[in-house]
C-alpha cells in the first residue's frame, strides 16, 4: 500500500506519468518544463481541447482518464509541423512536399469503425501538428493541428518498455 502511495504521489504531484498506450514505449515518463517554442522533434505532453473529434476519441475509448479538460489524460507525441508549414493527408502524410515515414493512415479503428482523417492544410498560427508512428496512434493525421498552449512539456522516458 505504502509502494502504491508514493507512486501515485510521484506521477500527479511530481510531473511523472504512466504512459500505458503503445503510441510511445509503455513505462514511467517525466514531464520536463518546456522553457522555449515547441518546435518539430520534440517529444511532448499536450493536452487536447474538447474537440468534436477528441469527445468522439474518448467515447470510442481510444483516450485514457486523465488531468487534461474533459478527464483526458495528456497525450504523448512528437511534433511534426510548427505554424505555417503544410500538411498534406493521403495514403499517407507529408510535411511541405517531404513524406513521413511510417505515417500511413488506417482505414478502420481496431472495432472496425471508420476513420475519419484530417483533410491537411497549412498549420495555423500557436498550433502543433502531432505524429506516432504507431501505426494505430491516434494524432493529428485524425484529429488536425492542436494548440501548444496545450503542451504540458516535454516528454522524457524514465523506465519505460517498448515491446
Amino acid at each position: 500500500m505504502a509502494i502504491a502511495t508514493v507512486l501515485v504521489v510521484a506521477v500527479f504531484y511530481c510531473g511523472y506519468r504512466i504512459n500505458f498506450t503503445p503510441s510511445e514505449p509503455v513505462g514511467l515518463w517525466r514531464i520536463v518544463s518546456l522553457e522555449r517554442p515547441a518546435s518539430v522533434g520534440d517529444l511532448v505532453f499536450i493536452c487536447p481541447p474538447l474537440t468534436a473529434a477528441i469527445r468522439e476519441a474518448r467515447a470510442r475509448g481510444y483516450l485514457r482518464v486523465g488531468s487534461c479538460p474533459g478527464a483526458i489524460a495528456p497525450l504523448i507525441k512528437t511534433i511534426i509541423a510548427v505554424a505555417g508549414q503544410h500538411v498534406e493527408i493521403g495514403a499517407h502524410v507529408t510535411i511541405d512536399g517531404r513524406p513521413i515515414p511510417f505515417s500511413d493512415l488506417a482505414e478502420r479503428d481496431g472495432a472496425g469503425r471508420p476513420m475519419t482523417p484530417f483533410p491537411g492544410g497549412v498549420v495555423p498560427a500557436g498550433s502543433v501538428f502531432l505524429y506516432s508512428a504507431f501505426r494505430s496512434s491516434y494524432d493529428s493525421r485524425y484529429f488536425g493541428p492542436l494548440p501548444a498552449s496545450g503542451i504540458v512539456g516535454l516528454a522524457q522516458q524514465v523506465l519505460t518498455y517498448a515491446p
